[in-house]
């Protein structure tokens, strides 16, 4: 279909003319603007000419453990977008249970000759799990970059979201909202992002709080949550908006209401969260500044332009909505 230039130049928010010198490949139009033409006539469904058929610069491997949980999805359109832009293809893979490892994974993109690595909450993030397989990539000169989940020892650059500030933002909130019991409920204790979570949670609450170790899911939510409310908790903080959707289930099953009995937080700020009933209260990750992050650094390193092989560390946002309200009049 041959593309209506009024229509690409609405989106993109230039004149007909500049779309024309893009569709033309004519000089004197900034590589911005360049891409903001080919970024509408994406989202129009018009078919690039020949001429802008970009060949890609190489591939890049992406990791993620799997695409049910949002947040997962997410890194990977920007990390993906940002790949583009710099006319690299990612290639995605995601583990599904029986299916192919990350080790497994990473050996066929090897095998293809992939520019770098981005491992999103992989085995680095599994306190118990041997980093050793990513120190060997590094040896092989192989640029690579790990989201969330931090392992001293690794020779690569390491982005995370600050589980701590997350935790004391929730109980914060919570406490001055008159909650005295909260709860807690995580994934299993061997994950970084987890340890972290119970260290600043136990460090700011103490003894009035209680810890539920579940799996990162709806059921596991649920069921952390049923134990919480059964111990008296009036709030429940969760490790994952998920966990915080099967959180809500659980406490409705026990004939209580979501805020007016207990409050519930989740964590991730998923796309749709807004629109649950009642709309989740938070903590955002910021994905899309660490999405580019961590292209930025990969694209550095296949540069030969090593940045610190250290933990950059991103401060969360809680998002404020209908999942938590007072509790004082729980005590009325």
């Amino acid at each position: 279909m041959t593309p209506r230039l009024a229509d690409v130049a609405v989106k993109a928010g230039v004149s007909e003319a500049t779309v024309s010198r893009v569709l033309n490949d004519k000089a004197g139009v900034s590589p911005a603007t360049r891409q903001a033409v080919l970024a509408a006539l994406d989202i129009l469904g018009y078919e690039r000419p020949p001429r802008l058929q970009q060949r890609s610069a190489g591939l890049i491997g992406l990791i993620v453990p799997e695409l049910d949980n949002p947040i997962f999805p997410a890194f990977a359109q920007v990390i993906e977008q940002g790949l583009s832009m710099a006319g690299f293809t990612a290639v995605l893979c995601t583990q599904v249970p029986g299916g192919m490892t990350e080790d497994a994974f990473t050996d066929v993109l090897t095998d293809r000759g992939v520019a770098g690595i981005v491992f999103v909450s992989g085995l680095h993030a599994d306190s118990t799990a041997d980093v050793e397989r990513y120190n060997r990539l590094a040896a092989r000169q192989l640029p690579i970059v790990l989201i969330n989940g931090y392992r001293p020892g690794v020779a690569a650059p390491f982005l995370s979201t600050d589980d701590r500030a997350a935790i004391r933002q929730s109980v914060s909130h919570l406490v001055s909202l008159g909650h005295e019991r909260i709860g807690l409920a995580v994934g299993p204790r061997r994950f970084v992002s987890v340890l972290r979570k119970v260290e600043a949670f136990t460090g700011t609450v103490g003894d009035a709080g209680r810890v539920e170790h579940t799996f990162f899911t709806v059921e596991g939510g649920r069921a952390a949550a049923a134990s919480l409310v059964a111990a008296g908790c009036t709030a429940v903080i969760c490790g994952s908006d998920l966990m915080a959707l099967g959180a809500i289930r659980a406490i409705r099953d026990r004939g209580l209401s979501v805020p007016g009995d207990v409050s519930v937080i989740g964590f991730d700020d998923s796309p749709l969260v807004a629109f649950t009933d009642p709309p989740l209260t938070t903590v955002r990750q910021p994905v899309q500044a660490m999405g580019v992050a961590a292209v930025r650094m990969l694209l550095d390193e296949i540069n030969g332009v090593p940045g610190p092989k250290s933990e950059f560390m991103f401060e969360p946002e809680l998002v404020v909505r209908g999942s938590t309200c007072s509790a004082r009049h729980l005590r009325g």
